[in-house]
């Protein structure tokens, strides 16, 4: 069975964004850690907590995502950057691993000229100081574009990491479609070929989640701009291939594209009818 949802806000709750994962129609979601662009989470109360668990447990819902902050990059050398990312990091492995929350995915981090070896070090160290090894949940790292001084682009930068930590088995990969094609990664016309790569690389079996997304910007441009699904320059065909693909079609998809949650639900429709085909 297909698992796909989108992400959704949190602004009235979860029970609420659980609720209306159900109105359209998908069985799982992302939703924020924390404030996007900022340092602030929510508290949820018992109740609020235990109705959530209630709706998605009934509705079988398949393994979430939480979204850590854009602000966060743990590749940084400033020191209050880097502060702040480590302490996000730490309390939000351990806030998400609470709710039962299967997978915490966060962009790497930007190095901002020390280089890739010195960001990717400065990465090891935010984790390491973060995950005990104890916990359910996975964290995730999120293949990127390569736009600026951005780590992740390469599948190498991403095996580097998770072979630099101290508990790998508590590390896997979410695939952006959007992010590795804007990275040089053929996904339209060769995606045996990538997929081959990066089981070379890291290991299908480390690939835990992906983000379904087309690209407004052409193969190769290194620019993150997400498209509506069959509406970009990916295009639906090459979309429907990975999610009809053999290694990845068991995984949880996850929509981070421009709609509305009534957008949400016809493009999650679409999908579906057109797997059907």
């Amino acid at each position: 069975m297909l698992t796909i949802g989108t992400h959704m806000s949190i602004a009235k709750g979860l029970a609420k964004t659980a609720e209306n994962v159900v109105r359209m129609e998908a069985n799982t979601m992302q939703i924020f850690s924390r404030n996007p662009r900022g340092s602030n989470y929510k508290v949820y109360t018992e109740e609020e907590l235990e109705k959530f668990q209630k709706i998605r447990k009934e509705n079988q819902f398949g393994a979430l995502l939480a979204h850590a902050p854009y602000t966060m990059n743990l590749a940084s050398e400033k020191e209050k950057v880097y502060e702040f990312a480590c302490t996000a990091i730490r309390e939000d492995v351990a806030r998400m691993d609470r709710l039962g929350i299967e997978y915490l995915v966060f962009h790497p981090g930007s190095h901002t000229g020390t280089g890739v070896e010195k960001g990717i070090q400065n990465i090891v160290r935010g984790l390491n100081q973060a995950v005990t090894g104890q916990e359910k949940i996975t964290v995730l790292l999120e293949t990127m574009t390569g736009k600026g001084t951005e780590i992740g682009a390469r599948f190498e930068h991403l095996k580097e990491i998770r072979d630099g930590v101290l508990h790998p088995e508590r590390i896997g990969i979410c695939l952006d479609t959007c992010h590795v094609f804007a990275a040089g990664y053929d996904i339209v016309n060769d995606l045996d070929g990538v997929l081959a790569e990066f089981d070379r690389v890291l290991g299908l079996k480390l690939l835990k989640a992906v983000h379904l997304n087309d690209s407004m910007m052409p193969f190769g441009s290194h620019k993150d701009r997400h498209a509506a699904v069959g509406e970009g320059e990916i295009g639906l065909l090459p979309l429907l291939n990975i999610l009809r693909h053999p290694a990845l079609r068991n995984l949880p998809f996850y929509l981070e594209t421009p709609f509305d949650d009534q957008g949400h639900k016809e493009e999650i429709r679409m999908i579906r009818e057109r797997l059907q085909e």
